[in-house]
């Protein structure tokens, strides 16, 4: 990608030295290591998602085109291991729908919480008076 040698890397350090000084460079190397290790990680997780997304949508085609073709001409190995590559997309799709009824309850929570002390303080005023 980068066509850089060894003597624009001495370049670069000379340069580096003499602008940042022996005490800051250091630390700049350290600081500039991390953004790239940081934006390594995020591509290589960006790409496992992505990798794992088409897969997903293969399966799920796969599916779809064996369903079209009529599942009564398959033999029995093979119905076995369409139900399971069924069973595989339900528990990929399975992750999400569980967040979306966890996201659910927790605002049925909320809600819940903000009527018992609405009550509660209902029950103090009329103590009150």
């Amino acid at each position: 990608m980068f066509d850089i040698g060894f003597w624009e890397l001495v370049l670069i350090s000379v340069v580096g030295l003499v602008v940042l000084g022996p005490e800051r460079l250091p630390h700049a190397i350290r600081s500039i290591s991390r953004f790239v290790g940081a934006a390594k990680n995020m591509a290589n997780s960006v790409k496992d998602e992505l990798s794992h997304e088409l897969k997903v949508q293969e399966l799920q085609d796969n599916l779809r085109k064996a369903e079209q073709m009529g599942m009564e001409d398959l033999d029995p190995q093979l119905k076995s291991s369409v139900e399971e590559l069924k069973r595989a997309a339900q528990e990929v799709q399975r992750p999400y729908a569980s967040e979306q009824s966890a996201e659910k309850k927790a605002d049925g929570a909320e809600s819940g919480s903000s009527t018992a002390s609405d009550t509660r303080e209902s029950t103090a005023d009329k103590k009150a008076e």
